[in-house]
């Protein structure tokens, strides 16, 4: 028996030496208005930088991707003292492990947007239709399982400003059907957020907006600010860091600097790190990502990249000297009462014009119900044209002809198909027309529009469909690194006890 046990103990022993180099990262996880290792549970700050290196000319940016990138920056990010990363943007489609892993081995997070540059909720005609929900859907299933994806943002200064408040009544149900996607799917749920702007006309009403409400399940989990006050020689009080911590104090939920850093002096000192990190913001925010790490158009990088290798400048050095000694005071989570809050929803006005009543989580099954029920559907010379007879202009044309309730996205009130694709709207709307003048001569529309068969004869039931919640993987059919090792710990423990 001895034998046997020494067996196992020499088995587990090589496994440990071939796995003990992998830095396996604990999920982050919330407790009131703090985050907490979810293993140690010791309070984590975000030491972050924004990561969005430009690439070659592709429609999606996505520095996940590039293999070689990852493993050339993520040692220099290490240095500088980090251990969160902020993505905005990924191709879904691609493979991302190789640099997830060197991310995981060098200690470092990913807080992630989960918007595209093709795929996003507009500012100022605001939309969420089934093609945006399933671009979003596919972001949150490819990185829900990395143990290290600390967050997820579901839009970044959306609405920023008066004009474009309408819009965050969208990101608010893009929140709601992300959280819910990982909870049916029994995944780990990641928490899901906004990154605001530092608008002073809408500030109080947009961080009051999204975590509002009786419904948790559209309250944002956390709530980031892109805060560029600090500039130049200024200093806590009259940066209006010192303002905005107040605003925050009672907030109830995360809150972190999603962006810092203004170039208005340059080299910039990033003074502002000591306060961030220091007891005056450190019981009310949870950290900040410095924008940004390469050295773009906009003149915000701490690194040049030149032919292919990682050039550091002074910003990079000015921001290590500060963020290598910050040593943040936190509480440990089972010593920290979260006290309970709730925020009033502010009230409709001509300054605020977001909405509590969302959007329905868009239905791919409902769309395509509709559309097989039709006679007349778009052509591909709608998609295709490059004239002023667009999507749009063809929708608004047809909405004077036959009545667009179905379709029709209106503050507080949403057709049964509104969140059908434009030109699936577009192909209610010709139909609609042909079948009411009874001529199906007139599928034409100067070739926008074309006869169809249909394939089913029953429009009634095709609201009833319910939205497609599957596609995101359970945690449970994930082998990380630390589950490895616990398994490992419960062999070695049992043998033993033989």
């Amino acid at each position: 028996m001895m034998h046997t046990v020494h067996s196992y103990i020499r088995l587990f022993c090589i496994i440990w030496i071939n796995i003990s180099t992998i830095t396996a990262l604990n999920p982050i996880i919330i407790k009131g208005q703090k985050l907490f290792d979810s293993i140690t549970k010791d309070q984590f700050f975000i030491k972050g930088v924004s990561y969005q290196p430009s690439g070659a000319n592709q429609t999606i940016q996505d520095p996940l991707a590039n293999a070689d990138a990852c493993a050339r920056d993520a040692p220099l990010i290490k240095e500088l003292g980090a251990n969160v990363i902020r993505v905005y943007e990924v191709d879904a489609s691609q493979n991302h492990d190789a640099c997830m892993k060197v991310l995981e081995e060098h200690g470092l997070y990913l807080v992630l947007d989960i918007g595209t540059s093709t795929s996003f909720i507009h500012r100022e005609h605001p939309a969420y239709d089934v093609p945006i929900y399933n671009a979003y859907r596919s972001v949150v299933a490819s990185f829900v399982t990395y143990p290290h994806v600390l967050a997820f943002i579901a839009g970044n200064e959306v609405s920023n400003d008066n004009a474009t408040t309408q819009a965050a009544t969208y990101v608010k149900a893009v929140i709601r059907d992300m959280k819910m996607l990982m909870r049916q799917n029994k995944s780990r749920a990641v928490p899901v957020g906004y990154a605001s702007n530092d608008d002073p006309s809408i500030r109080e009403s947009i961080k009051d907006f999204f975590v509002c409400g009786d419904d948790e399940d559209s309250q944002a989990d956390f709530f980031g600010v892109n805060l560029y006050e600090w500039c130049g020689g200024s200093n806590f009080d009259t940066s209006g860091y010192a303002d905005r911590t107040r605003e925050f104090e009672a907030y109830g939920k995360p809150v972190f600097l999603s962006e810092y850093g203004c170039n208005l002096a340059r080299p910039r000192a990033f003074d502002e790190v000591e306060a961030i990190f220091g007891p005056r913001m450190t019981p009310v925010w949870s950290g900040g990502v410095a924008y940004e790490w390469t050295q773009e158009k906009n003149d915000y990088g701490l690194v040049k990249i030149v032919d292919g290798q990682v050039q550091p400048m002074k910003d990079y050095e000015n921001l290590k000297q500060r963020l290598t000694v910050v040593d943040p005071k936190g509480i440990h989570m089972d010593e920290y009462n979260a006290q309970p809050t709730s925020r009033q929803c502010p009230p409709i006005t001509e300054s605020w014009k977001a909405s509590t009543i969302l959007p329905p989580t868009p239905s791919e099954g409902a769309c395509r119900c509709m559309k097989e029920n039709l006679s007349c559907v778009s052509s591909d010379a709608v998609v295709l044209s490059t004239s002023n007879a667009t999507v749009g202009a063809q929708i608004d044309i047809m909405c004077g002809l036959v009545d667009c309730g179905e379709i029709r996205e209106e503050r507080e009130k949403y057709g049964i198909f509104s969140s059908c694709s434009p030109a699936d709207k577009l192909s209610r709307l010709y139909h609609l027309y042909v079948a009411g003048s009874n001529n199906s001569a007139q599928c034409d529309f100067n070739g926008y529009a074309r006869p169809a068969l249909p394939t089913r004869n029953n429009m009634a039931l095709c609201s009833l469909i319910k939205p497609d919640i599957k596609g995101v993987p359970s945690m449970s059919t994930i082998t990380t690194s630390s589950s490895i090792l616990t398994v490992l710990s419960i062999v070695l423990v049992y043998t033993i006890r033989l």
